[in-house]
């Protein structure tokens, strides 16, 4: 959900341009024999319910599961992560985390009460609505610190 809720703000600022917007699993569980599984449709449902799917840049409909690998690293500038396990699980992959890429993703929170708190995963807690308020939170955390620093006007 992270990847098209971050997708769906930067694209209703006119940011596009400046982001390179993905999503990777840090385990396998989704891709079978190569082929990973499309974005849950419980999942689908909650970005639907808040208008995300609609445009070229936010449609899911072709989105598949994919695993980070360690050419992610080198590539992006953020491996933003929902708990501590995908961040465990992300160095894995990737190795050592020389250069502070990877973190929470509610490390940025705008909401104090999450700040640094993990999303749960709601294929196990079923609220993809908490799921949902948790990913804005830090998608548009992430987007303070980026205007913040300079990254982006």
């Amino acid at each position: 959900m992270a990847e098209f809720v971050l997708k769906d703000i930067v694209e209703k600022r006119g940011l596009t341009s400046n982001f390179e917007i993905a999503s990777a699993a840090t385990s396998n569980e989704e891709i079978w024999s190569g082929t990973g599984n499309p974005v849950y449709p419980p999942a689908q449902a909650e970005l639907r319910k808040h208008g995300i799917g609609k445009t070229v840049y936010t449609n899911f409909s072709e989105k598949r599961a994919r695993q980070v690998t360690k050419e992610d690293y080198r590539y992006y500038d953020y491996l933003l992560c929902a708990d501590a396990n995908n961040i465990k699980n992300t160095i894995r992959i990737t190795g050592p985390d020389v250069d502070g890429k990877i973190k929470l993703l509610l490390d940025l929170a705008t909401d104090p009460k999450r700040k640094g708190k993990s999303i749960s995963d709601p294929w196990y807690s079923g609220r993809f609505d908490e799921t949902y308020r948790d990913v804005v939170s830090g998608c548009e955390g992430l987007l303070a610190y980026l205007k913040e620093t300079g990254r982006i006007s």
